[in-house]
C-alpha cells in the first residue's frame, strides 16, 4: 500500500491528510489524516515498529501495533476505495477502548 497515494486521494476528497517518509531508503513513514471534529488518525512505520493511533480532542482513543495496525489502515483504504465522501455525516463509534476489545469502526451516514 502506498501511504503517499492514500494521503493524496484523501486530500482530493476534502480531508486534511499528509504523509512523510524519512531516511535514504524511505523505510520510515508518518501518515496522518483528520476526519473532522478533532478526530485524527496517525499511522507510523519506523525501525521500532508499526503503530496506528486514533485521537480525539488531543486524547488518545486507541493505539494498535503490528498486524492490527496494518489491518486498521487497510480498513481505511477500503473506505477510500469504495469512494465514501466526506460530505456524508461521519459518526465515529469506538469499539475498542482500554477495557473493551472489540474493533473500532467509522460509520458513514448519508
Amino acid at each position: 500500500m502506498n501511504l503517499q497515494a492514500l494521503a493524496i486521494v484523501l486530500e482530493n476528497r476534502g480531508y486534511l491528510a499528509s504523509c512523510y517518509t524519512c531516511g535514504n531508503q524511505m523505510n520510515s513513514a508518518s501518515f496522518m489524516v483528520s476526519l473532522g471534529d478533532s478526530h485524527l488518525i496517525r499511522f507510523l512505520v519506523s525501525d521500532y515498529g508499526i503503530t496506528w493511533t486514533e485521537m480525539r480532542d488531543d486524547r488518545e482513543l486507541m493505539k494498535l501495533e503490528g498486524a492490527e495496525a496494518i489491518s486498521q489502515l487497510q480498513d481505511l483504504a477500503d473506505l477510500v476505495k469504495y469512494q465514501i465522501q466526506p460530505s456524508a455525516e461521519v459518526r465515529y463509534t469506538p469499539a475498542r477502548s482500554p477495557v473493551n476489545s472489540e474493533r473500532e469502526s467509522i460509520e458513514m451516514i448519508g
